[in-house]
């Protein structure tokens, strides 16, 4: 190889590599010219278009040098080279591009548009914004855990992805007075959430929006109209022990701590429980346990491991009259009920004989009670008392009966002997 001439090799090396310069084109802004001096511009200069749109753009490189005529150029998008039809000559300068029915932009930050010179060189670039305009975000739901404190989120619209970069503020002011507040803690329970930490004012209502803007348009949702006391939550009760009543071997007594966040506030609290067992993901719900801190879960199935839940709501903040926020449910709690020591059928149960016609309304009667509490988890005392007290009762008749009738604690029955001669 004569000596002052480079091979393909050397000139490779010598050579920018393309991989970054695309990478960052739409990121760091497009070259307006190319390495050497290929001087070249693209029009239009970075578009924004619907999706659907078609687009009719030119490379024009300036001046006249050799090997940078517009019949030595090519394109291409994000890196893949366009096929030669889609391109034309319009002179010796100019190489045309036309594009029909886009689709969205595959990055946010735009899509690559490139002219290259014959030995792949960048002449220049364009960064093309295809997407749509946002849609009217909707679905706001806000709550405080402090009084002092709001958190938002909201959906973005009905269909959602713009292929645009698409910002989110979330606006608030007092209803009647007050100038607009943009919140700035932004992404705090997802993607399209807000966190306002303080200076929010009580017994005011506030009026909550959200504005959505890209390259195409913006968007509002409607008014948000809401009192911090009003969606007041929790973090969920802590310490929350299952632990058996004794020997009942269908019952399990559920206990927890009020959530110390709201003790310093004038509330009440309700409470719901949900439980179920080992091997299943349905969930049974108690409603009924009002400001109650344990609860006795009744008419459960003896052997079994439960998982036990609690939340709470707290309402009547400072005289409010709406009910706050459900809490997230507390960590599962396991506990399992006793294993039944009662013999099953045929096992020596002792049944009331045929010749008892008193006793038999009575067990019928109790009998329905059991069949109705197992289908419910009553935490109500009096229910649990009447309960007690027919648990003992039963207890009691059973003993009585079986020293009557002699039978042995094994199921077996015992003989009676006559008076000695």
């Amino acid at each position: 190889m004569p000596a002052g001439r480079s091979g393909p090799a050397a000139q490779s090396a010598r050579r920018p590599p393309l991989l970054l310069p695309l990478l960052l084109l739409c990121v760091l802004g497009a070259p307006r010219a190319g390495s050497g001096a290929h001087m070249a511009v693209i029009s239009p200069q970075d578009p924004t278009l619907l999706i659907g749109s078609s687009l009719q753009a030119t490379c024009s490189v300036h001046g006249d040098p050799p090997g940078a005529t517009a019949e030595g150029l090519y394109w291409t998008l994000n890196g893949r080279r366009l096929a030669p039809e889609l391109s034309r000559v319009l002179n010796t300068s100019t190489l045309a591009l036309a594009l029909a029915n886009l689709n969205g932009s595959r990055q946010q930050s735009g899509d690559n548009l490139v002219c290259h010179a014959r030995d792949g060189s960048i002449l220049a670039g364009s960064c093309l914004y295809v997407g749509l305009p946002p849609e009217k975000p909707f679905n706001i739901s806000c709550w405080s855990k402090n009084m002092k404190d709001l958190t938002c989120r909201w959906t973005p619209g009905a269909h959602g992805e713009t292929f645009l970069h698409t910002n989110y503020s979330l606006k608030y002011k007092l209803r009647w007075y007050g100038q607009d507040n943009t919140c700035e803690e932004y992404h705090t329970v997802g993607p399209h959430s807000c966190h306002i930490p303080k200076d929010l004012a009580l017994f005011t209502p506030y009026e909550i929006w959200v504005e959505a803007t890209n390259r195409l348009g913006s968007a509002r949702s409607d008014v948000l109209t809401l009192d911090i006391l009003d969606v007041v939550t929790t973090d969920p009760p802590p310490d929350v022990h299952v632990s058996r009543v004794g020997g009942l071997e269908d019952q399990l007594s559920v206990r927890w701590v009020s959530p110390p966040a709201l003790k310093d506030f004038l509330f009440q609290a309700k409470y719901q429980i949900r439980y179920r067992v080992e091997d299943s993901v349905d969930w049974k719900v108690v409603d009924d346990v009002s400001n109650q801190t344990s609860c006795r879960l009744a008419g459960l199935k003896p052997g079994t491991v439960y998982f036990v839940q609690v939340r709470c709501n707290p309402f009547g903040i400072y005289g409010s009259k709406k009910a706050g926020i459900w809490s997230e449910w507390s960590h599962p709690t396991a506990a399992s009920t006793p294993r039944s020591e009662r013999p099953g059928p045929g096992g020596g149960a002792c049944e009331p004989r045929g010749g008892e016609p008193s006793s038999g309304p009575v067990r019928r009667e109790l009998k329905q009670f059991l069949g109705w509490l197992k289908k419910h988890a009553y935490c109500s005392n009096l229910s649990f008392r009447l309960y007690d007290q027919w648990r003992a009762w039963m207890q009691k008749t059973h003993k009585t009966r079986n020293q009557d009738e002699g039978i042995l604690p094994s199921g077996r029955r015992g003989t009676t002997r006559g008076p000695a001669r």
